[in-house]
């Protein structure tokens, strides 16, 4: 396919997005199925055109005077990918697959001034959290969240248990991985422009041996922060799909105990083959069931709590759920917060660490949530968190990232990571 019919084809995809109400890579999925004549680089393309088209929604429909897919797509190419109107019309005009003619005013769109947009236009986000966010950002949102309007890097873990840095550098060398900026055993493959892939590093041999896992790199530092030591007890709360579980055995070196628990089958099953894989011994799943952490209430050292949250530090990757948050969805994710803290807290042994994690950039998800918790329980305390810093990643706490309440806050344009927040917590009773 050339460019035209890609334009076409994420046209049709965004629109199948929108009238449907599915996610993103539903959508994709559907199209490449129903059109097999398709390659792996015309998938790609298509992808990174409605990704792209989303991660701006709001500048782009500015600068079109509507939000329709075909302006979004057409925005995202004109202003994104750098295609001139009129090179793109003669390209139309020759393809059998293209979409209709630019119009002068979609032309004119190629170079229109943002200068009289509002500033959640500006910044990219929802009208309705600018309040929220300017509280976590200031003067800085407008940056802030064009950095999260931009395509996120593939970022890997070394597996410490199985391989070293210098071993996995080599396995990927032919996609020339650099080390990551602040995860001591990190890579990083920055994003490429317009129709570029994503290495598909899954298929490598280092892969598959269990040398590396995919994981960004913020994940791996809230993750290293936890400060999980060899022969400790941890519980692991919220588990998922095991990526922190992963990462807390390689940081213990298989020594000591980690519990892994969700509430959730599904979002669990993933995390026995990856044990399997990553060659990890010390972490004991425990499906969920009424009694299943019984047994560990009052004996844990660490609980770490990977929260449900809005996911509002993930739009780079998922950018379709940024106009999709509702003020009842956060209320309800706060709500949820809160009693897994409250839960949380029944396994934290005296002196222990409460491990508060969010990929979340919101002040009601992030310190809020901890200072309602301290407000409930006066023998809380924060740990140092430029102490914790220093001592697990092993330099001095960047300005700029500790919140007013005592945690950190990594995003896109802080450390070029997904948003993440992260809060330790002392148990002093």
């Amino acid at each position: 396919m050339r460019l035209p019919g890609r334009i076409a084809a994420a046209i049709e995809v965004l629109a199948d997005v929108e009238n449907r109400k599915r996610p993103v890579s539903e959508a994709l999925k559907a199209w490449g199925l129903n059109n097999r004549f398709a390659g792996a680089g015309d998938r790609a393309a298509i992808g990174n055109l409605v990704y792209d088209a989303l991660r701006r929604r709001s500048s782009y429909a500015f600068a079109m005077g509507t939000d329709t897919p075909r302006a979004l797509v057409l925005a995202a190419v004109l202003r994104n990918w750098n295609e001139g109107a009129e090179a793109l019309n003669a390209a139309f005009a020759e393809d059998s697959h293209a979409p209709e003619a630019l119009t002068a005013e979609e032309a004119a769109a190629a170079t229109a001034s943002l200068e009289a947009a509002d500033e959640a236009t500006k910044a990219d986000v929802p009208e309705w959290l600018l309040p929220s966010l300017k509280r976590a950002f200031g003067e800085n949102l407008a940056a802030e969240g064009q950095a999260m309007a931009g395509r996120p890097s593939l970022d890997l873990r070394v597996n410490a248990l199985k391989a070293t840095p210098e071993r996995v550098a080599k396995s990927l060398a032919r996609f020339s991985p650099e080390p990551t900026g602040y995860a001591l055993m990190g890579f990083t493959m920055p994003a490429g422009p317009r129709d570029a892939r994503t290495p598909n590093v899954t298929t490598d041999e280092g892969y598959q041996k269990g040398w590396f896992e995919v994981q960004d790199q913020g994940s791996q530092m809230v993750a290293a922060l936890a400060g999980a030591q060899p022969g400790e007890q941890v519980l692991d709360l919220c588990a998922g799909a095991g990526g922190k579980t992963l990462a807390l055995a390689s940081s213990m070196g298989n020594k000591g105990q980690i519990f892994a628990y969700d509430s959730d089958r599904n979002r669990l099953a993933p995390i026995y083959d990856r044990l399997k894989r990553n060659g990890v011994r010390n972490a004991q799943v425990r499906a969920p069931q009424p009694d299943a952490l019984d047994d560990l209430v009052g004996k844990m050292d660490r609980v770490v709590v990977d929260a449900p949250c809005t996911g509002t530090g993930t739009w780079r990757r998922r950018p379709d759920t940024k106009w999709k948050l509702t003020p009842e969805l956060l209320a309800q994710r706060q709500a949820d917060q809160a009693a897994i803290l409250e839960e949380a807290l029944r396994f934290v042994k005296p002196g222990g660490t409460l491990v508060y994690i969010t990929c979340s950039i919101l002040p009601e998800e992030n310190d809020d949530q901890v200072a309602a918790l301290f407000a409930a329980h006066p023998d809380l305390s924060s740990v140092d968190i430029a102490k914790a810093w220093r001592s697990t990643l092993v330099t001095d706490l960047p300005a700029g990232l500790a919140t007013a309440g005592g945690g950190i806050l990594l995003t896109p344009h802080r450390t070029g990571t997904d948003g993440f927040y992260c809060h330790l917590i002392r148990n002093a009773a």
